[in-house]
């Protein structure tokens, strides 16, 4: 198929009062974790907590992992069970049974990303009580801050993670000249050790050989290893800290950085681990991690302050300021209100339209953060977590939300951040090459469930210990590949599609080829499949989770063949694979709708045990795939009414994905009415249920915290006001009736397209387009338009006027409402 697209620019002036409310900001420091201010550059992470006499600044390192490079034969035996399973479904449908062998088919659990450690600054201030308190981030700056007042006299810390120097910075100034005085300690909950030199503090550590999931605690058995006397020992790892005075004393001792009198400092943190690849042992072939970190403390302080700043600031923007997003009201401007005052208002339903476009740029704020190239993928929790044994090992889940984090990268203007997850996609090939030729005796790559730093592609479940239902589940890769063809709609990169993404994709193609087996009916099936973490009732009323080509496995094969067939037609090659992939694809078992009206989840229409179940992993195919659409009216009306079935319960994640189903499904309003729950108030010592949320610092609630509940919300949003997916830009697709005017510049479309769209009452005013390739575009909006300089007029068409014309690389193209 071939895309055919025009881009909308920013028209109207950018949006500066809107972008000057694009703060966090809280009148008390934070108690809980979850109330901290996340600040980060793709490497090193830091949760500031703000306190007044003692100050908690957490700390990542993006590639602070437990473990080491994936070990081979860990299960030889498993690639004997697969005939047996089949033999179990296909022939005798005993379920019961091809759950136990599938068991069989299982390898070791991930590792775990780890904490770094602690900064702790201690200030006293004899009893003395604040006042005038803030703390704060600034979205558009990329900076935190705390500021008060105590005995008439102001302070302010200022603190940011700089990516070009790859330095965190806390700037201390105060009203008065010499009065600060405090102290700076560190610690760690891995294995460390504390120096000290005339200039610096340094924390040495190592990171443990093996950790348990969180979930996994087997008796007898040391969830946390430091020593693997088979393999590989954990990565080491370093801080360091310097200071830069004014004026003052500072002095430096095993305990910590001695701060006296000064009336400015400056501290510089760096961070280095011995990470030195997916494949090699981080021990023995480890980077100098020491020689790192010493080396980035010394061109910081060849630099200064407003240097590192500047270039701080120019790097960010250069991201961040590509969209600007505004929704006008006549209602009270409320961010004067502190950020979980407001959100507490808003979940209790105060129209609050600002806290909405908040909340869309915090998740890119979030995205720029944690995800940057020459770094690793965003996990679980960004590049965030404080925990030794984080909810789910803060890993790579493949089965959502991995992908969900990178939803809004091409679409928002952030394609570059994505560099990161093709780096991960090509690592995970490698292994996955390997677990499908030990466990099933394969070609090609394939990837299950859980991933991490190291790339593990196998199923996991310590050889047993798992549930099929979500150990065992073979479509992680093949997903994953989706977004190196999204890639390429966008940027129109065909280098990148030649020499990066069609040999992944056609060799995760070449492993579904393998995995397909023909059922009773002639019909190409997975099995066994499993749709994630969901389970049916059998004829017998027991619980199972393995059965034969769930709709979620045939949807991400038809996908990839689909996608694999494009890409071939697209570069001219590979005529034979081609053809192979059309022919299986006709022979794939299709859709089905079920006796409720929704579609089957299932080879066959059984019951779900779980009917309101977080996920709806048979909707693959209408949001992030494009096999359901208004273009197929019947699958289309059964998607809305698998969602109505699900309701919209769901935890932080669940709800994001439902957002862009919605919008898929052009109801805008129901997408708003999503977006109201995905920000309802968590409080983050109490648990909610299905319910989900937002924490008081705006981090996803599942609970706990997962941040692709943050990405996925705003994709969606972004969804609803543009989509490219069908062949045309479709303009305002779901507008919801609150949204009556507003504002966005620097949306992508698919084809090479950057947008500006403007409306009100519920319809485009004008919008311009960009081409950055000259493709045609097809562009379809809810009123009728015209086009500056071009003297066609658009056809009238279901979703209201579609013009089809040619571009101009770097042309722009006013549409104006007719």
């Amino acid at each position: 198929m071939r895309y055919r697209f025009l881009t909308i620019l920013l028209l109207a002036p950018l949006l500066g009062a809107a972008q000057n409310r694009l703060k966090l900001w809280y009148n008390k420091p934070a108690t809980q974790w979850t109330q901290a201010i996340p600040i980060g550059n793709g490497k090193i992470g830091a949760m500031v907590f703000g306190g007044v006499e003692e100050e908690l600044i957490q700390l990542n390192e993006s590639t602070l992992y437990s473990g080491g490079p994936v070990k081979k034969n860990i299960n030889p035996d498993a690639k004997a069970y697969l005939p047996q399973v089949r033999k179990a479904l296909l022939e005798d449908e005993d379920f019961s049974k091809a759950n136990e062998l599938t068991k069989k088919m299982q390898g070791l659990y991930t590792e775990s990303y780890l904490p770094l450690g602690n900064l702790l600054i201690k200030q006293d201030f004899k009893g003395k009580k604040e006042s005038n308190y803030e703390r704060k981030l600034d979205l558009d700056q990329a900076i935190a801050s705390t500021s008060f007042a105590v005995g008439g006299v102001n302070y302010k810390r200022e603190l940011f993670t700089s990516a070009p120097d790859n330095i965190l910075v806390v700037k201390f100034t105060t009203s008065k000249a010499g009065a600060l005085t405090f102290n700076v300690s560190t610690n760690s909950p891995l294995q460390n050790s504390i120096s000290s030199t005339k200039t610096e503090l340094i924390v040495k550590g190592k990171a443990p050989a093996h950790v348990d999931p969180n979930y996994y605690n087997e008796k007898n058995r040391n969830p946390i290893i430091y020593e693997d006397t088979t393999g590989c020992n954990g990565m080491r790892f370093q801080f360091r800290i310097t200071a830069q005075l004014k004026d003052g004393q500072a002095t430096y001792d095993s305990s910590g950085l001695h701060i006296k009198n000064a009336s400015e400092v400056v501290l510089y943190l760096s961070a280095a681990t011995s990470f030195n690849g997916f494949n090699r042992c981080p021990d023995a072939d480890g980077k100098d991690e020491n020689a790192l970190a010493e080396a980035l403390i010394k061109n910081a302080l060849k630099s200064n302050y407003g240097a590192i700043k500047s270039r701080h600031l120019a790097d960010y923007q250069k991201f961040f300021n590509r969209v600007r997003f505004s929704l006008q009201h006549k209602g009270t401007d409320r961010s004067a209100l502190a950020s979980d005052v407001r959100l507490k208002a808003y979940a209790a339903g105060v129209a609050d339209p600002d806290l909405e476009t908040l909340y869309f740029q915090f998740g890119r704020y979030l995205l720029i953060s944690s995800s940057r190239p020459g770094g690793p993928a965003a996990n679980l929790q960004g590049i965030w977590n404080k925990e030794l044994r984080a909810p789910w090992s803060s890993n790579y889940t493949i089965n959502i939300n991995t992908q969900m984090n990178y939803w809004p990268s091409e679409v928002t203007n952030l394609s570059e951040l994505t560099i990161p997850l093709f780096d991960f996609i090509n690592d995970l090939s490698i292994t996955g090459k390997q677990t499908a030729q030990e466990f099933y005796g394969a070609r090609g790559w394939v990837a299950h469930h859980n991933a991490e730093i190291w790339a593990t592609s196998n199923p996991v479940g310590d050889r047993g210990a798992g549930d099929p239902v979500w150990a065992n589940w073979y479509m992680g890769g093949n997903w994953l590949t989706r977004h190196l063809w999204e890639h390429y709609l966008f940027t129109g990169d065909k280098k990148f599609l030649r020499q990066q993404a069609y040999p992944l994709m056609k060799s995760a193609a070449e492993f579904s080829l393998y995995w397909l087996v023909e059922d009773k009916q002639g019909l190409l099936v997975t099995a066994p499949s499993t749709s994630p973490e969901n389970k049916f009732f059998d004829k017998n009323g027991v619980q199972q989770g393995v059965s034969i080509a769930t709709t979620m496995d045939m949807s991400i094969i038809r996908d990839l063949f689909s996608n694999t067939i494009a890409a071939a037609d697209v570069l001219g090659i590979d005529k034979a694979f081609r053809d192979t992939l059309i022919a299986k694809k006709a022979k794939l078992y299709p859709l089905k709708i079920g006796e409720n009206g929704g579609i089957q989840e299932w080879y066959k229409d059984f019951k779900e045990t779980d009917p309101l179940h977080r996920h709806a992993s048979h909707l693959f195919g209408l949001y992030p795939g494009y096999e359901i659409s208004d273009q197929t009216p019947d699958f289309f009306a059964a998607a809305r009414k698998s969602l109505e079935l699900r309701t919209d319960l769901g935890t932080g994640w669940s709800k994001g994905w439902k957002i862009n189903w919605w919008a898929r499904l052009k109801d805008g309003d129901h997408a708003y009415k999503l977006i109201r729950g995905l920000l309802n108030y968590v409080d983050a010592t109490e648990g909610n249920g299905r319910q989900g949320g937002t924490y008081a610092n705006f981090f996803d609630a599942h609970p706990p915290f997962q941040i692709d509940g943050n990405f996925a919300g705003t994709a969606g949003m972004a969804e609803m006001l543009v989509q490219s997916h069908l062949g045309y830009i479709d303009l305002l697709p779901a507008l919801p009736k609150v949204w009556t005017e507003g504002k966005i510049s620097g949306l992508r479309a698919r084809g090479g397209f950057v947008l500006t769209l403007t409306w009100k009452d519920g319809g485009m005013q004008h919008s311009e387009i960009s081409s950055t390739l000259g493709n045609t575009c097809i562009v379809q909006a809810p009123v009728r338009f015209k086009i500056k300089g071009i003297n066609k007029s658009p056809e009238k068409v279901a979703g209201g006027y579609r013009l089809e014309f040619s571009t101009l690389r770097g042309g722009k193209y006013l549409l104006i409402k007719d």
